[in-house]
């Protein structure tokens, strides 16, 4: 495994992080859009996929509620991972994330949830949560979201259809 060094990220990392995210998302997406077929995938889905893009930079706003931070492996950015602390319901959430299909396998997402996990109790939260899929595309994510100790779920399921 190899353990990365995490280093808030900075506006200058934005290109980067989005190659990173697209290159992660691609799948998903594509998955979602066999799921619900295209015409409903560009219904319901598709807005929300290419809002994520968005999502990502504003997580470098200085006052988003986000932190936003960044594993390098050997000096190449690997992946990230954005979190955010409630100090009102000290709950931390960790939110959008991805590691680079390249890197893919190697501990880097554990690594980067342990990462957060541990700014999480430092900040003086008491339990964390994340979300994500129940489709195949998404089970590596939680896989590695297991493996940091995400041991308690609530299944969830979306339904579509087009009138």
């Amino acid at each position: 495994m190899n353990i990365p060094k995490m280093r808030r990220a900075e506006d200058h990392d934005l290109p980067v992080l989005q190659k990173i995210r697209v290159a992660a998302f691609t799948p998903v997406f594509a998955s979602f859009r066999k799921m619900l077929g295209d015409s409903l995938y560009e219904l319901v889905q598709a807005r929300e996929d290419e809002a994520q893009s968005e999502l990502l930079a504003s997580f470098l706003a200085s006052e988003s509620p986000w932190e936003l931070f960044i594993a390098e492996v050997a000096g190449e950015v690997a992946g990230f991972v954005a979190f955010r602390l409630n100090q009102e319901t000290r709950v931390g959430e960790i939110g959008l994330n991805a590691v680079h299909p390249d890197y893919a396998g190697r501990g880097i997402g554990t690594a980067m949830y342990e990462f957060a996990l541990s700014r999480m109790k430092a900040g003086g939260m008491r339990a964390a949560t994340v979300a994500t899929g129940g489709d195949e595309s998404h089970a590596p994510a939680r896989r590695a979201y297991r493996k940091a100790g995400f041991t308690k779920q609530i299944p969830s399921v979306w339904m579509y259809r087009e009138l």
